[in-house]
């Protein structure tokens, strides 16, 4: 028997979608079902490998994680991680597919939506046979009327498996009634009849003052108004994608204590690794392309990169290489992270093509190290434990303390020297190719490694504050640990007090 279904689609895109449905999945768990989520199409540029080392977006794995169950390929099959220049990277079932133009990706021929239509159902049926419940996420909104004859992510899927369907707006942005009737409005009878309820999401203030208008869109729509979800601030839970990034301010409104800036490339994935130091509560966490912000950080992170070579040659431009140098040459902590890793590195071959037009390319030249870009995908999770000489980084953690991380990258990239040894914890992707794990320049200032995750690991994310506190001869402060478990519930609990949960049950019934 298949597992009932139930769908959360949006006014627009970044109405909250994907942190209702992660607040869903951890309610229905209490409730006592075996919960999944799904999610067909994806794109987003933070990425998450599951334990088989199938590539997923982050959302889906968050989700996962608060249903109490091991992320999977199924839960979101289309993953499109956008390149610039109107391409995307298609990976289709955890696998690269390679780069596609948008319009390519959905016209008829290789990749016809046909194909694609049929990976998405088969992979959403497999959900189904497993759990009681499956929790399936939208993307931007079923009104896009350009692309309704290629829509494979909202009412496409409502349809194929008689979803009910929780429409959410942000009432945080403005115009949330428009928003609800304009989508409404817009959708096909046929699509309009599978919506059953709204939910109001992002509300601050009275809700004494909202009510007039919840019941005049409850009468205008004839649809239940299933709820207001308040504004929950920031979460310990990881973001969405870079739309978060540009949400934040490019400099801090205080100096609280130590500076850590990353820089904010064009092409920044996997920047949610960084959002456990937010939290740190004498850390401010920058996302900046400042020349100055980069300069007088007690921390500057070169982050992961969707096209490493196009982000390196912006960071040329901007000169900001002339700031990393500088400050490798003051002693003053550089970490690089995957593409800001390979950047960090003498050189970057790609003979094939896979990523850039010019087949060399010389990086910074500040690590002992070069990378060669291969066209099959690394994606595997790891644990690593810390060897040869103590870093700034490594300093404070045990020499037998394994930390969990994870790969996702083309190529290889081969060190002379290593920080990190790694254990491999999953055996798809690119197989048993060499890998590099981390490096250290000569004086110990400059620090790179290939792992994904480690600033999530309570006891590395410390000690590397601690010693930078102790650079500055600031006075320790206790760490706050990163602590998911806490924050799903914190979300059950929200839908518990501010959601129809009664009209919830009914809709899975």
């Amino acid at each position: 028997m298949s597992a009932r279904t139930l769908m959360v689609q949006g006014t627009a895109s970044s109405v909250g979608k994907s942190l209702l449905v992660t607040a869903l999945c951890r309610y229905f768990k209490r409730m006592g079902l075996s919960v999944a989520p799904f999610k067909s199409l994806n794109m987003a540029l933070n990425a998450h490998v599951t334990p088989d080392g199938f590539e997923i977006a982050r959302a889906q794995a968050v989700q996962a994680e608060a249903c109490g169950i091991p992320a999977c390929v199924e839960m979101n099959p289309v993953l499109l991680k956008p390149e610039g220049d109107r391409k995307s990277q298609l990976v289709l079932l955890g696998r690269a597919q390679g780069s596609r133009s948008a319009r390519a990706l959905f016209s008829r021929g290789v990749e016809s939506r046909e194909p694609i239509r049929e990976v998405v159902l088969d992979a959403l049926a497999t959900l189904r046979a497993r759990h009681d419940l499956v929790l399936i996420e939208g993307a931007g909104s079923p009104a896009e009327i350009n692309l309704r004859a290629r829509d494979i992510a909202n009412m496409f899927v409502a349809r194929a498996v008689k979803a009910p369907v929780l429409l959410a707006g942000d009432i945080d942005r403005g115009g949330v009634f428009a928003a609800f009737v304009g989508t409404l409005s817009l959708l096909e009878p046929e699509d309009r009849a599978l919506v059953r309820g709204l939910v109001v999401n992002k509300f601050r203030g009275d809700l004494g003052l909202l009510q007039s208008g919840l019941d005049w869109l409850g009468a205008h729509t004839k649809l239940h108004v299933a709820g207001v979800l308040p504004h929950l601030g920031r979460l310990q839970i990881a973001e969405e994608d870079s739309l978060d990034v540009d949400a934040r301010s490019t400099n801090p409104s205080t100096r609280r204590g130590l500076a850590v800036c990353v820089l904010r490339l064009p092409r920044i994935s996997n920047h949610d690794e960084f959002q456990p130091l937010e939290h740190e509560p004498d850390v401010d966490l920058v996302f900046s392309e400042s020349p100055e912000a980069a300069l007088a950080a007690d921390l500057l992170i070169v982050p992961g990169s969707k096209s490493t070579v196009a982000d390196l040659a912006w960071l040329r431009e901007q000169g900001l290489d002339h700031v990393i140098r500088l400050r490798a040459q003051r002693g003053r902590p550089v970490l690089g992270i995957c593409g800001g890793c390979q950047m960090l590195g003498e050189r970057i071959a790609d003979p094939l093509g896979v990523e850039a037009a010019q087949p060399l390319v010389e990086g910074l030249g500040l690590l002992a190290l070069s990378t060669s870009f291969q066209p099959e995908k690394r994606t595997l999770s790891v644990r690593v434990r810390k060897a040869g000489p103590d870093t700034w980084l490594t300093a404070r953690l045990p020499h037998d303390l394994e930390i969990p991380g994870y790969y996702i990258h083309a190529g290889v990239t081969e060190a002379r020297s290593s920080v990190w040894h790694a254990r491999l914890s999953g055996r798809a992707g690119a197989g048993e190719t060499a890998a590099m794990d981390g490096a250290v320049s000569a004086n110990g200032a400059v620090v790179g490694t290939m792992v994904h995750g480690l600033l999530e690991h309570d006891a590395l994310r410390h000690g590397l504050l601690a010693g930078l506190r102790a650079r500055r001869g600031l006075s320790a402060e206790r760490g706050v640990a990163w602590d998911r478990e806490a924050e799903y519930e914190r979300l059950a609990d929200a839908v518990e007090t501010h959601l129809d949960t009664a009209f919830l049950r009914e809709l899975t019934v």
